[in-house]
This record gives C-alpha cells, structure tokens and sequence, in this order.
C-alpha cells in the first residue's frame, strides 16, 4: 500500500531520522549482528532508516525495498552520494519479497505491516527469507493511534483485519518468531525484537509452506519495556 500526502510528510520530516535513530540504537544494544551480515529494510522509503542501519550494524550487505517508487526517488536528494553506493535499493512488495528463503540474517520494518491489508502473509514473507536464528526487527502502529476520530480522516490505511497488541503477538509466535525484547505501549504500538526458531520446512498456520516466489521486476536506484523469558 502506497502513502498518501499526510503520510509522506510523516516519514519525509526531519525529525523522523533521529526517532528511527534512538530506535535502532535501542534495537542494536538489546540484538546485534554478527560482522558481515546480510540484511534487509522492507518499507524504506528514501533510506533515512537504511543509512541509520548501515552505520549502526555495520552489515556486508544491505538491502533496501519499497512499494512506492516516488519515495525511493527521494533518496537521490536526501542521502549523500558514498552513502547511496553502500545500499542496494530497489521497488518490491512485501508480499513478494525478492530474496531466496533463508538467505538474511536480519529484517527491518518500521511501521510497515499496519500498511499492508494481508499483514499476515506479510509478516510469513519477511519469516521465510529469514535464516533460521535471524532477526526481526520492527516498529507498528496500533489503530487506536492512526484511526481515530482525527487521523482516520487523514491518514490513509486500510480498515479491515486491523491488529493490535495481542493480534500482533500471536501472530509473531504463529509464524515461528519469539519475542525477545519489546518496548510497548498498548493504544500506540510496539518497538520488537523477535528471532526465527524454525528451518525453511516449516509449516504456517495456513497448512501451507512459502517457497520463494518469482522475483519480481527490480530497479536498483543509486540512490515499561520487557525481556521474554520462555
């Protein structure tokens, strides 16, 4: 799902990098990636969240994909021209993520599964490109914060199969995620950090087994918290 107007301004205004900045400290403190790491944002719109991870995690390759084409071509202005060369961006869905099962030690999201009207199949696509062990780091939104009586008429999402703090952990469980870390607020959303448990075989809930879908056309453009205890 593509941003609207409102949208856009959100994620493009300047004080956004240093919210996403704090989040990827907190994320790098609590989990961090072993030296040459292979990783992926899903949703990055014009790399602020990619240049942030990149020189947080260090990573020997960093991808970074989003549906919506004006937002990458935002990266050309915004990031500095050696940053550009260092991450390999490109125009994909999360429902067709183009990457080889279990190939990534790591995903990134920021708040991009509230976006997404089959979030669920979202959620079992970034699960299956992931290495068993690897990563899953995440930023949502709950729709007490983006469908109230104010931002609904502004902010555009879709308006079924919504989910929220319990939704979002049971699903997490159900695609074979643990929950390690969690910042939470329960009527805003959640700042995540969950690991794969489980090989390529496994089986989703649906009774049906992901296997890497056609890659789709690609551009590349050179452009109170808690600890789980199981």
């Amino acid at each position: 799902m593509k941003l609207n107007w409102a949208e856009r301004w959100a994620v493009n205004n300047p004080a956004r990098p240093i919210q996403q900045g704090f989040e990827i400290r907190w994320m790098k403190r609590r989990r961090p990636l072993a030296p040459g790491s292979a990783v992926l944002e899903v949703g990055c719109g014009r790399g602020a969240g990619a240049a942030i991870i990149r020189e947080e995690f260090q990573p020997a390759v960093l991808q970074a994909m989003d549906l919506d084409l004006q937002m990458l071509r935002r990266g050309k202005t915004y990031l500095p021209e050696g940053e550009k060369k260092k991450i390999f961006f490109s125009v994909a869905d999360v429902l067709r993520i183009p990457a080889r099962s279990g190939s990534l030690d790591a995903v990134f999201g920021f708040g991009v599964l509230h976006h997404v009207p089959d979030w669920e199949s979202a959620l079992e696509e970034i699960v299956r490109v992931l290495k068993p062990g690897g990563v899953y780091y995440l930023e949502e939104l709950y729709p007490s914060l983006y469908q109230n009586f104010i931002t609904k008429h502004i902010l555009l999402h879709p308006q079924a199969n919504r989910f929220r703090s319990g939704d979002l952990k049971k699903a997490l469980k159900s695609a074979g995620l643990e929950l390690n870390h969690l910042l939470e607020h329960s009527r805003m959303g959640i700042l995540g950090i969950s690991t794969k448990k489980f090989d390529s075989n496994h089986f989703f809930s649906s009774g049906k087994v992901r296997v890497a879908p056609n890659q789709p056309t690609t551009v590349t453009m050179g452009i109170k918290e808690k600890t789980s205890r199981r």
